[in-house]
């Protein structure tokens, strides 16, 4: 079992430590006055890219020294960070923004150095995740994030699909080329009717907070260029429970619906279905997966 140091002092107090450290996601103000105090006082800085850290460094008056530490070099690097603690230096890790390790590099990092047996003491701010949950008024107490989709749209479709039954709030990263193509997928394969909450350019200039259902979401964005430019959070409202949906229709209401399904998407049959019944999308949405699956 891998035991953390404790860490009581929000100065670097010993040498030898690797410091993960979250910085703003867009708004500089969002900067903890811990994560500065740090900063000033480590050795070394290990920046996802340092063309984007550095203006950003500057601002708060940092000058340690930098080294880029990105996806691409992560495992080579780590035993570079390695080295450097154990000359009983201390080092920095930084993102372009946000919490390091979160869809972002530094966990092999932070692995690497633990397995090493070096102190990592982490320095916490913001994320985009609890961002957004935090003005999603979604009130189920769980959440699953699965950060970005893959860009293949096979495969992103398969990914969408396997998480369709999740009883949790379902939180994705996108970029904005694939954010219409995302949530076209979402709306089909997981029903129009489900909710989402959108952050675009979250705490930045241009930021956008959007709550629809998935299909009104669509139409939101195609009608809207600007709406598909910037950095976007997604966070979509549990499934339905299936158990207790497929006791909204009677058998026969189910006979129908089956034969509706065998002729007309998931999402065209729930509409004429709930056209015809006056039923709740929702319940209908889950109840057509499950005679689907069948």
């Amino acid at each position: 079992m891998t035991h953390f140091p404790s860490h009581a002092s929000t100065l670097p107090g010993s040498e030898g430590t690797l410091y993960v450290v979250a910085t703003p996601i867009g708004n500089l103000g969002d900067m903890t006055l811990r994560a500065i105090e740090v900063l000033r006082k480590v050795d070394l800085i290990a920046a996802e890219d340092t063309r984007t850290s550095r203006p950003m460094l500057d601002h708060f008056g940092i000058m340690a020294p930098l080294v880029s530490l990105h996806q691409h070099n992560e495992r080579k690097k780590a035993q570079l960070l390695i080295h450097t603690l154990q000359e009983g230096r201390s080092v920095a890790l930084i993102s372009d923004a946000g919490t390091p390790a979160i869809s972002d590099p530094g966990a092999r990092v932070v692995d690497e150095v633990l397995k090493a047996g070096a102190k990592v003491v982490p320095i916490p701010g913001v994320s985009a995740v609890t961002t957004l949950l935090s003005v999603a008024g979604m009130t189920c107490p769980q959440f699953y994030f699965h950060g970005f989709l893959p860009a293949k749209k096979g495969e992103r479709q398969r990914q969408i699909q396997s998480l369709a039954d999740l009883t949790a709030v379902v939180v994705f990263y996108e970029a904005p080329h694939r954010i219409l193509a995302t949530l076209t997928v979402l709306a089909q394969e997981w029903g129009g009717a489900r909710r989402v909450t959108l952050g675009r350019e979250l705490t930045k200039r241009f930021e956008t907070l959007h709550r629809s259902t998935l299909e009104e979401a669509v139409r939101w964005v195609q009608a809207d260029s600007n709406q598909q430019r910037g950095e976007f959070v997604l966070a979509i409202e549990p499934a339905p429970e299936i158990a207790q949906a497929s006791t909204v229709l009677d058998p026969s209401q189910e006979r129908w619906l089956a034969v509706l399904l065998a002729h007309l998407s998931v999402k065209e049959a729930v509409h004429v279905m709930g056209e015809a019944t006056g039923l709740p999308r929702n319940p209908l949405y889950a109840e057509a997966l499950r005679l689907k699956g069948s």
